[in-house]
């Protein structure tokens, strides 16, 4: 098993910056992808960024230049450095981690309890 804790969430402006963190514990070894999701109230969750074993990173296009996934070598902390945010990137943010080579909402078996973003115009 593997347990995920998010922090970093908080009220930024327009414009603004945050950096969000994951920390894991566990199982840790087993890990081979992890991943940042979000999800606004009454839409549908997605993935914001990713990384796999080998450091490759996915970002969606929404946040793409904006933001950066990274992850320290020992897979024990995830990070999410958010800049440029805007009001759109209001959600909440969740932390997942995958045994398979790509972490995926259908795909990954950890999950964190999520930190709350808010974006003000």
């Amino acid at each position: 098993q593997v347990q995920l804790v998010e922090s970093g969430g908080g009220l930024v402006q327009a414009g603004g910056s945050l950096r969000l963190s994951c920390v894991a514990s566990g199982s840790i070894f087993s890990i081979n992808s992890m991943g940042w999701f979000r999800q606004a109230p009454g839409k549908v969750r997605e993935l914001v960024a990713r990384i796999t074993s080998d450091g490759s990173t996915y970002y969606a296009d929404s946040v793409k230049g904006r933001f950066i996934i990274s992850r320290d070598n020992a897979k024990i902390n995830l990070y999410l450095q958010m800049n440029s945010l805007q009001p759109e990137d209001t959600a909440m943010y969740y932390c997942a981690a995958t045994n398979r080579p790509r972490v995926t909402i259908a795909q990954s078996e950890y999950w964190g309890q999520g930190t709350q973003v808010t974006v003000s115009s």
